[in-house]
Formats: C-alpha cells, structure tokens, sequence
C-alpha cells in the first residue's frame, strides 16, 4: 500500500468515528429536546390551553412587586398575537412552545440546541473527512448520500433558529431523524472508500447531486411541519367542538405547545414554495448531465421518472395550495404524498429498482 493510499484509508477511518462521535451527541442533544417537552409540561401550558377554548375565566393571578407596587397582584395576559388562517377558520394563538415557558423547560431547550449544533460540527468533520478520502465530492453512493443529507438538514434547522424563526419545535423530530438516518447509513448502507463509476466523473456531480440534497433537506422540514399541522388542525378542531371528544391529557401537553395550525400551514407552504424553484433546476441539471454522459437528455430511466413524478407532485400541491377548495387539509395530504415521492425515490428507486442511477453500494 502507498503513501497516499494508507492516508486515504485513514482519512476514511477518522470519518467513521465522527460519524459515530457525531451519533453519540446527537442522541445526547435527543435526551435534552425530551427533558424540555417533559419539564415544558409543568408550565404555563394550561393559561394558553384557556385562551386557545376561548374560556372567560381569568388567567392565575401572579405576585409581582416592582418600585411603583409593591406587594401588589397582577393578572397575566393571554396571548395577544394570533396567526390569521383562510377565511372561515379558526384564529388561535400561538403556542408557548416545547420548553411550555418554563426558566426549567428553557434551560433544557437551550442545552439541546447546544449539543445538536456541536454534533452537527463533527458530522460536518466527517462527511468533510470522507470527500478528503476519496478526492471528490461525499455523495457518490447512498452511504455518503445519507450523511451529507442529514448535516444539510440540520444546518437548515439551525439557520431558522439562527434568524430568529420559532422553530424550535422542530429539533425534536429533526434529532430523532437525524440519528435513524445515520444509524441506517452505517449500518446497512455503509460503503468503503472507493472511486466512482465514469458516468460519474463530471462537475455536474457537485452542482446536481448538491442541490437534490438541498432540496430534500428543506423538503424535509416542509413534511414535519405539514404532519404536525394535521395533528394540531385535528386538535383545535376538538376544542372548538365542546359537545365532541375532547384531547387527552398527553395530546394537550404536547399539540398545545406547537405554533397554531395556521402557522403550520403557513410554514410549511412557505418552505416548500422557497425550495421548489431549486428542485426545478435539479431535474433540469440531471438532463443536461445525462445528455452529457449518455447522449440524452431523457431515457425513462426510474430515477429520472420518479423525480419528475415527485416534481409534478409538488407542483400539484403548491397549485392546490393556491386554490381555495384546496386550502388545509387537502393540501396537506398531497404534500405529505409528494414528499413521499421523494422518499421512494431515494430509497425505493436506489435499492429495489435497476437502471442507470444504480449506484447504491449496498
């Protein structure tokens, strides 16, 4: 073995321990976004849950005391700011989020934020490590695929919180599909070092790969927000009915504290109208580098029609999205099944179908 072989090698070897490394943290960063909707329970919760069933009772009185009223009781607030949903549906406020407005709740918060953006640094060191090991770009096969995808996903995350947007209600299920998508990378998709087919040996590799990754993490946030809107819309939908079933004690620590379904809905639709035009110019760079490594733009390839099919899922949903008999729910299922699009296409495509973009490594 030469010299640049065994450093190679064990380039390959230190990005397999971050990337372990990175998983220990990540699971750490996991107990912590628990501990913060677990100790958010014991919180102000119940004062928005009164202002979300528009309960005339007063909210707990607090004592304050201040230079100008000592000893004096003030009466707190319900939330001022709603977020307007479509004509003819419900206006509630915000929830108080994960941490329920606890100092406790918060302080756990914070320390899982913490841990997850220090397990993102080593994650990004050892996808960095990998492309150092194999002198290319990491995501030549679903292993690196995967790793990258993850780190994309969770810079995402942390660009949001890093401009104030309130999306801290998404580190929890961001966490908990970060760990089960390396977890399944090392496991079972886990490829060696090794170079790529010649199809593969483009410039196009950097430019089309990276912004399927790209789009995918953002198409990922997009589906978390819209699952979560369905269980919060169902929720708010049970408390406006005071004759119907009312939520469980579980369901209301947890659907309380989330934004409204209206800002669900909004974020969502918001995110996935932001990343489509990139999901565009994915398939359109794919067929020019088709055309540049087999001779066509087009051949019917699996993956070249599932990518195209989840296009037109997406393009359906955001087209409903526009449409007034399609606002909500509906909506909300067309971009869950257009993200499930997706999903196949990575998974389902790469493992189970044969064509020209086999290159799985499993």
């Amino acid at each position: 073995m030469n010299l640049a072989a065994a450093a190679n090698e064990n380039l390959a070897n230190t990005s397999n321990t971050l990337i372990y490394s990175a998983m220990a943290i990540y699971t750490l960063a996991f107990l912590a976004h628990m501990a913060e909707w677990v100790f958010g329970s014991r919180s102000k919760v119940g004062r928005t849950a009164a202002a979300l069933t528009g309960e005339k009772a007063a909210a707990p009185a607090v004592t304050v005391r201040s230079k100008a009223q000592a000893g004096g009781t003030a009466v707190l607030d319900r939330p001022k700011v709603v977020t307007r949903s479509a004509a003819g549906s419900r206006d509630v406020p915000d929830g108080v989020g994960a941490h329920g407005g606890t100092e406790k709740g918060d302080l756990y918060g914070r320390i899982a934020v913490s841990l997850t953006t220090l397990a993102w640094l080593i994650h990004v060191g050892g996808v960095v490590t990998r492309a150092l090991s194999v002198e290319r770009a990491p995501w030549g096969n679903m292993y690196e695929f995967s790793t990258t995808f993850a780190a994309v996903a969770v810079a995402v995350y942390l660009v949001l919180l890093m401009t104030k947007k309130n999306v801290r209600w998404l580190g929890l299920p961001l966490v908990t599909t970060v760990l089960l998508d390396l977890g399944l990378a090392v496991s079972v998709l886990y490829t060696a070092s090794d170079q790529l087919v010649p199809a593969l040996h483009s410039y196009w590799l950097w430019i089309h790969v990276s912004c399927a990754i790209i789009s995918g993490a953002v198409l990922y946030m997009g589906a978390v927000a819209t699952l979560l809107y369905l269980f919060r819309d169902r929720y708010e939908a049970k408390l406006a009915d005071p004759a119907g079933k009312q939520p469980g004690a579980f369901a209301k620590s947890v659907l309380e504290r989330l934004p409204a379904a209206a800002t669900l809905d909004k974020f969502a639709y918001r995110i996935n109208a932001t990343v489509f035009p990139l999901w565009t110019f994915t398939i359109i760079a794919g067929a020019i580098w088709a055309e540049a490594a087999w001779g066509r733009y087009w051949g019917w390839d699996p993956k070249e029609v599932w990518s195209f099919i989840t296009w037109v899922a997406y393009a359906c949903y955001l087209h409903a999205r526009a449409t007034a008999g399609w606002k909500g729910r509906k909506a909300a299922y067309l971009a869950l099944i257009a993200f499930a699009c997706y999903l196949f296409n990575y998974y389902g495509v790469n493992i189970f179908v044969t064509g020209l973009h086999s290159y799985a490594g499993v």
